[in-house]
């Protein structure tokens, strides 16, 4: 795992324990925050173990079942087919909890924390201006309704891009990967287009800002001197 991918996972899971108002958190406060975030991840690794342990022993009953009824092919049939989803949900389930130990090794360092912190204390101070640039790349969507998940990546994302300088095709491909773990089945292509729409309103921004000072050095340098 990279030190900065962990950070903005950390960060993301850290922002959504932040109180609405922001305003007057201290650095105190969101690296208690952060630190509040790590210890759920740890708590969230021990319960990954226990739910691991109840699928599979499900699954064992559903195959002492199937030898139970083996008269009764279908039904048989129908309780192997349960057993071996029960078994493949309780892997994923060792799985995540084998990769969380290393994500609160690696959240607890120096570098991860400084920059989950300055993602976050970005996000807070910038709130209005990021908040105004989502809502212009919205298309036919409120930005207050959208589920917290989806909000929190796109803020992070924006912050990124705008004031800490991270390359855009960075921070969108993680912000997809995000929303991919953490969110609903297609929720990474909306974020996906919203960041595209952002970037692009972005950069014609940018253009049309280019173009007006250009148009004004262009006319003072047309300007006729009044000098004799």
């Amino acid at each position: 795992m990279q030190p900065r991918r962990i950070a903005r996972e950390l960060a993301l899971l850290s922002l959504s324990q932040l109180p609405k108002n922001v305003d007057k958190l201290s650095e105190k406060q969101l690296d208690d925050v952060v630190v509040a975030a790590v210890r759920a991840m740890t708590a969230e690794a021990h319960e990954a173990l226990e739910n691991a342990s109840s699928e599979l022993k499900q699954g064992y009953d559903r195959l002492l079942s199937s030898e139970h009824r083996g008269s009764d092919l279908k039904s048989a049939h129908e309780l192997v087919s349960e057993s071996i989803n029960l078994t493949q949900k309780a892997i994923e389930q060792v799985g995540l909890a084998l990769e969380l130990p290393e994500f609160v090794q690696l959240a607890s360092q120096v570098e991860v924390r400084r920059y989950a912190l300055e993602i976050l204390t970005t996000v807070c101070n910038r709130r209005e201006e990021i908040d105004a640039q989502l809502t212009e790349a919205l298309v036919d969507w409120q930005l207050e309704r959208l589920p917290h998940i989806d909000r929190d990546v796109l803020r992070l994302a924006i912050a990124e891009i705008e004031y800490l300088g991270t390359p855009e095709r960075v921070v969108v491909n993680e912000a997809v990967e995000l929303v991919k773990r953490y969110s609903s089945e297609d929720a990474h292509r909306f974020v996906n287009g919203v960041l595209r729409r952002a970037l692009d309103l972005r950069e014609t921004d940018t253009a049309n800002t280019d173009a007006a000072n250009t148009g004004a050095v262009n006319t003072t340098e047309a300007k006729p001197s009044s000098l004799p």
